[in-house]
């Protein structure tokens, strides 16, 4: 490869990882205004969180294209060819963890509506930890860092447990009290999808791990 395809390259390759980052940091934004549609009660949050997710969704159609295309005209090969797979299986993770986050904005504006079934205690860890772990997600794509990529991934495991306690807790509710079953059974709702966003977060530290390591393993 000559001197020039390879800037030329170079330069592909940190336009797709700023894209990315750029990706990763709009969920991080869309997870805040989806708290705040739950927990603050605010409708505007929830319109910024669904402007948010269109912006993540064309984000991720122009990337898939620019990576399949810088692919089949540079013809990377070892790292840059992994790195160029990875941020493409990474897109559809983090596409799906920014549709995540607005199904618990749309399920705030609802819940809205009626009065507290109780305070969201858990739920604001799991925001709280969920913030952390894309801003360290954000760190080891932006900086080929495997070692934030693997803290990023452990955190997940905090998030299934405050998704299985608070799913304990609804049960105890519900059973206690058909008048909350509606409430009760929507906040399981909330607590699941943050749950499947955090997993596709992780899933996206196992593609940085293998983009830098060429291993599947964490």
């Amino acid at each position: 490869m000559s001197p020039d395809a390879m800037n030329s390259l170079e330069r592909d390759l940190q336009t797709i990882n700023g894209d990315v980052v750029r990706m990763l940091s709009l969920v991080r934004e869309s997870c805040e205004l989806a708290r705040r549609s739950l927990v603050e009660q605010d409708a505007a949050a929830a319109e910024r969180c669904a402007a948010n997710d269109d912006e993540i969704d064309r984000i991720q159609a122009e990337l898939e294209i620019r990576i399949l295309t810088v692919i089949a005209r540079r013809q990377p090969a070892a790292r840059d060819l992994r790195f160029l797979g990875a941020s493409l299986q990474a897109l559809a993770d983090i596409e799906r963890a920014g549709d995540y986050a607005e199904h618990v904005a749309e399920v705030g504006v609802r819940l809205a509506q009626q009065p507290p079934l109780k305070k969201y205690l858990d739920i604001q860890r799991i925001f709280e930890v969920l913030n952390v772990m894309i801003d360290t997600t954000a760190k080891a794509f932006a900086e080929g860092d495997v070692e934030a990529a693997r803290r990023a991934h452990a955190l997940d495991n905090e998030i299934d447990d405050l998704y299985d306690q608070i799913q304990r807790e609804l049960l105890t509710y519900m059973l206690a009290d058909t008048s909350a079953i509606s409430r009760a059974s929507q906040l399981a709702a909330v607590a699941r999808y943050l749950e499947r966003l955090g997993d596709h977060i992780e899933n996206v530290n196992e593609h940085v791990v293998f983009w830098l390591t060429g291993e599947r393993q964490m």
